[in-house]
């Protein structure tokens, strides 16, 4: 069974990718201007994002949508608790909790995990490729900007188990097209995916006023004043 998931995913979700690039805090790290205290504060919040995502999928391993799109070689946790040491110290779990809008996004997969497991798939989609494409190069920037060697502190963004990065979206994306679900419930599973865009960017606007703080208010009036036409699914087409 074939649902063309993969392509309703793709196509339903561009202008969520082109809003997301044209976030402030995203414009900025693009450009090079990476704030220490935010990137870790961005971080801690995707450590209880993924933490929730990933504990639903793992639960739900054998429902039969969720368990079509099971790859826990994607999972990110371990990955941000490498990340949280080193920017928190040892007693990281002590020194971070969710923002509010990263409760909000908890809430929302929790919902989900109880009353429509299925639909964590939009979730799951909208993390994980982009980890997989733009991330990449967003890894590349903190690196440069923090001066940071090796993974220290990126680790979120190095998928050790997965070398070939577009082999494997391939390979997700075609097994998207195998999630046994009919159109209503591939619409719904669409619409999950834009929100949980719009959940992510929440979490990142709410850091503007730290980065603000950062760098002044002209120069990143001076960042962000240009509207980018979106980019995101050239890079990962």
């Amino acid at each position: 069974m074939s649902s063309n998931l993969a392509a309703k995913l793709r196509t339903g979700t561009q202008k969520s990718h082109t809003a997301a690039e044209n976030v402030g805090f995203m414009k900025c790290f693009v450009k090079g201007v990476v704030d220490k205290d935010c990137f870790a504060k961005l971080l801690s919040n995707l450590y209880f994002v993924y933490g929730a995502l990933e504990a639903g999928i793992e639960n739900n391993r054998n429902h039969p949508v969720v368990g079509v799109m099971y790859f826990p070689e994607l999972n990110r946790q371990a990955a941000l608790e490498e990340d949280m040491e080193f920017y928190y110290g040892k007693q990281w779990r002590a020194r971070i909790k969710p923002s509010p809008a990263t409760q909000t996004y908890l809430n929302r997969l929790q919902q989900l995990v109880t009353h429509a497991p299925e639909l964590l798939i939009g979730h799951a989609y909208t993390r994980y490729m982009g980890d997989l494409s733009g991330g990449q190069m967003l890894q590349a920037i903190a690196q440069s900007g923090l001066k940071l060697t090796g993974f220290q502190g990126t680790s979120f963004y190095n998928f050790e188990q997965i070398p070939d990065k577009k082999a494997f979206k391939d390979k997700y994306r075609q097994a998207l097209n195998f999630v046994p679900v009919d159109d209503a419930t591939a619409d719904k599973i669409v619409a999950e995916a834009n929100y949980a865009f719009q959940l992510n960017m929440q979490i990142v606007q709410e850091l503007e006023g730290s980065l603000i703080k950062a760098i002044g208010q002209v120069m990143f009036n001076t960042l962000t004043n240009t509207r980018s036409v979106g980019s995101t699914e050239v890079a990962t087409s």
